[in-house]
């Protein structure tokens, strides 16, 4: 075991975030902590790290664990350097080579050699240091370091760049990197493929899959989840739920898990009220038979059984998510965009040239491709925001465009959530009515209220998506749209998707989506467009020779988690006929038992008891063994009445 959480609370003022939280880690463990926005994965991650102290429970962590952290990356504000940032885990290792080298100019110096006993102070120390760059890892440092900032994409030519030069994308993925490099015990990652493209993510997967430290990923990405991690704990309602399991996994057990808790919840209230009907008959019996007081004891007795009983929660099947529906308000031609022989450079650097294509539609088409290599530039190209440098780019005719960028909500921004929408939305509309819409996209009461400029990534994505419901475009452009969204969220936009009747060109790294969406993939790498038909799958079996799509090619099935099985139907139990005798057998026991039960409570209160523990605990286990007994005698009595 390295982590260990029992019963963690959080509270944020009066805000109960956290209110039962217990897991445990083991060492070699890759876990994938999941929920919805909001459930406080981010805070389990800084309870571990020490930047939250919890306000309940007990956190154990194995003694000399080294955490590392994304957010424990500083945004260094000085000259630093993207490869001191890579290379921070091998500080200790980079001293003693600095020293080494110190010590090695000192050796070339007539004087040591003069002096024996300093001679042999700098060979001892030299041996010595020599000895921690070896111990260290010295060898292989800068081919560690160079490994991994290739596979995530990090160009060499950025190591000696100021750190804080870089974007936030760019600061993000070399903090990855330098996490990766430091190799921690225990490495957290929060989000970790939001700002790699797909080629870092597939590098990524496989090196987590070998890392010999223990792993904890809080994402939302159902493939990576799928590759990478052996378990899954969810965060919901403010508790910890773990499944042995990848994402598809968890997915089928979470399903039959529902399926029995539910079971479980209809077995009980069926209980409930049978132990209620029969409370209410034997209390109408008793004032019908005022003289018969066995019928008061029963009564009071069942009543009793059904306070003590621990209650379940009724579980909930289906949570909300957001109310998406993307419709057009007039179909465009046939040919809804073109692309002929297009090429652009920025300076020196060409991102791509001679590109042709054509999207027609009712047609979903994913552009993928490395970060850089000119996605974005031919969405703006298509906005008419850009031109290129040769061919031309041309919409067809009643083409409408809907846009949705990555980026972050606009920090100048000081509106609210409602004023946003009801100044941005393209009809007028009354404050009620936007707030019905708005809570449509999950935005309740005070929710409203929020300055668009303090929304976080997901909060911002699902209100732009609740204004470009009303725009009805009829040819979608969407960049990196799940970006930030939890899983629920992604569902719902999937569907919306799916049901969409126009035509989408979608920038994503998010394989899940392309695999359930695409019927076509323009992969732009090294400078050109080659087209694809088909989804993921299909794409990564052909990327290694590069061999474009034929017509006719069959579509491999779309990578879904295996369904559960349906629940056998139980048949009704058939009535069973009453026994007289054994009616008035199992009654007499239960005024017997009523009865014990009476005088073992007189004896508990008893004041000359009260000194003698011994005596005392005889009468109170007494007591439960007879309670047992009793509440037993009336479920078989409710089975007999039927």
């Amino acid at each position: 075991m390295i982590v260990s959480l029992a019963n963690i609370q959080k509270y944020y003022g009066a805000n109960l975030v956290l209110s039962d939280i217990s897991f445990e880690i083991k060492a070699g463990d890759r876990v994938g902590l999941i929920g919805r926005n909001g459930q406080g994965k981010t805070t389990i991650a800084k309870i571990l790290t020490g930047h939250f102290k919890p306000d309940g429970g007990s956190l154990t962590l194995r003694k000399g664990t080294k955490i590392g952290c994304l957010e424990q990356i500083p945004d260094y504000q000085d000259e630093t350097s993207v490869y001191d940032v890579l290379a921070r885990g091998y500080s200790d290792v980079r001293d003693a080579q600095t020293r080494m080298g110190v010590l090695e100019a000192q050796m070339t110096l007539p004087e040591v050699y003069e002096s024996e006993s300093r001679l042999q102070k700098v060979l001892g120390d030299y041996d010595r240091l020599r000895t921690a760059f070896e111990q260290g890892g010295g060898y292989e440092m800068e081919a560690h370091i160079e490994r991994v900032a290739r596979g995530l994409g990090i160009p060499e030519a950025q190591f000696q760049r100021p750190f804080r030069s870089l974007s936030g994308g760019e600061k993000t993925k070399a903090g990855i990197a330098a996490l990766l490099v430091e190799r921690p015990d225990l490495l957290l990652l929060d989000e970790p493929t939001n700002h790699l493209d797909m080629h870092a993510i597939e590098w990524l997967e496989q090196y987590l899959m070998t890392y010999d430290g223990t792993v904890v990923v809080i994402s939302h990405d159902r493939y990576f989840l799928d590759k990478v991690v052996t378990k899954v704990i969810e965060i919901e309602d403010g508790e910890a739920f773990t499944y042995h399991a990848n994402y598809s996994g968890y997915q089928q057990q979470k399903e039959e898990n529902l399926l029995n808790q539910f079971n479980a919840f209809q077995e009980q209230q069926k209980k409930i009220k049978k132990i209620q009907e029969a409370i209410k008959r034997l209390r109408e019996w008793a004032k019908l038979n005022p003289q018969n007081t066995s019928f008061h004891k029963k009564a009071n007795s069942m009543q009793k059984m059904l306070d003590r009983m621990e209650k379940l929660k009724r579980p909930i099947l289906e949570r909300k998510a957001i109310d998406l529906h993307l419709t057009q308000s007039d179909r465009s031609g046939k040919q809804v965009a073109v692309l002929e022989e297009i090429s652009k450079s920025f300076g020196p650097r060409q991102l791509f040239q001679g590109v042709s294509e054509m999207l027609v539609y009712g047609e979903r088409v994913f552009l993928i491709g490395e970060n850089g290599a000119g996605k974005s530039t031919i969405f703006k190209m298509l906005l008419g925001d850009l031109e290129p440098d040769a061919g031309s780019v041309k919409l067809g005719a009643r083409v409408e465009v809907g846009y949705l960028a990555q980026e972050a909500a606009p920090k100048d921004e000081s509106k609210t959530v409602l004023q946003y929408f009801r100044d941005e939305v393209a009809v007028p509309m009354e404050e009620g009515q936007a707030r019905g819409q708005l809570s449509r996209f999950l935005f309740y009461g005070a929710d409203v209220f929020k300055a668009v400029k303090s929304l976080s990534g997901g909060e911002w994505t699902r209100l732009r998506l609740a204004l470009l419901t009303y725009l009805k475009p009829n040819l979608l452009l969407l960049d990196e749209p799940t970006n930030h969204l939890d899983i629920d969220s992604r569902e719902a936009l999937e569907d919306a998707l799916d049901e969409f009747p126009g035509t989408l060109l979608v920038i994503s790294h998010d394989r899940y989506l392309i695999n359930r969406l695409s019927h076509r993939i323009w992969a732009l790498e090294q400078g050109q467009l080659t087209n694809y038909l088909g989804n993921f799958e299909f794409y990564k079996e052909k990327r290694p020779d590069r061999v474009a799509f034929v017509e006719k090619a069959p579509l491999p099935p779309a990578f879904v988690p295996a369904a559960s099985p349906a629940p056998r139907p139980v048949p009704p139990a058939a009535k069973k006929k009453i026994n007289p005798y054994a009616q008035a057998k199992l009654e007499a026991e239960i005024a017997e038992a009523e009865a014990q039960l009476a005088l073992l409570d007189t004896g508990l209160a008893d004041p000359s008891n009260a000194k003698d523990a011994t005596q005392l605990q005889t009468l109170y286990s007494d007591r439960e063994s007879t309670q047992q007994r009793l509440d037993q005698l009336l479920e078989q009595w409710m089975e007999m009445e039927g």
